[in-house]
């Protein structure tokens, strides 16, 4: 993973979140109890940190929200068995609603990915509107494997996903987009 693949994502670097081996907050959210295991660090995130998180010295998250409550990106969270048949539907389904610049990256689990919708700066309640939209459309076509980043239906503390390990594949720009 080079730095100019972690740059594609445009991460909220003023905090991070490292993970601890044992429980840190215990957050109570729409009469859900929620105990978190990652601990924020109010120091900016930096290539050093990145480095230890890349040799699995520790376990590092990123925030998918600022502070101006703004989004960058929008990240399905891909949890299933399959993942070359998911990145294949979801990259014809991003195609099909407009979205021509997303990144998938594989996590430290073989058969995770992350797919990074580059839509730059999004309000975080138009963010959850179109995660919601690609979440219902990928489940008509196939069985939901996968959660939508940043959600309602966690606290803000839980819109947080762990440094992608490696790039899976890339979607840049709109050499194709031409055609249609």
């Amino acid at each position: 993973m080079t730095v100019m693949d972690l740059k594609l994502i445009k991460m909220v670097s003023d905090h991070y979140w490292v993970k601890s081996d044992t429980v840190v907050d215990k957050i109570s959210y729409k009469g859900r109890t929620f105990y978190n295991k990652y601990e924020k660090v109010n120091k900016p995130l930096n290539q050093q940190v990145i480095n230890q998180h890349l040799k699995g010295e520790i376990t590092v998250a990123h925030s998918l929200i600022n502070k101006h409550d703004k989004v960058e990106n929008i990240v399905i969270d891909y949890n299933g068995r399959d993942p070359e048949r998911f990145y294949h539907r979801a990259q014809l389904l991003l195609r099909e609603e407009g979205y021509i610049n997303f990144t998938a990256f594989n996590t430290k689990t073989p058969g995770h990915l992350h797919v990074y919708i580059h839509k730059g700066h999004t309000t975080l309640q138009e963010a959850y509107q179109l995660g919601k939209m690609i979440s219902m459309k990928l489940a008509a076509k196939m069985p939901k494997q996968w959660r939508v980043f940043p959600t309602q239906d966690l606290p803000l503390e839980y819109n947080i996903l762990n440094i992608p390990q490696e790039v899976y594949a890339k979607e840049r720009g709109a050499s194709w987009s031409k055609h249609m």
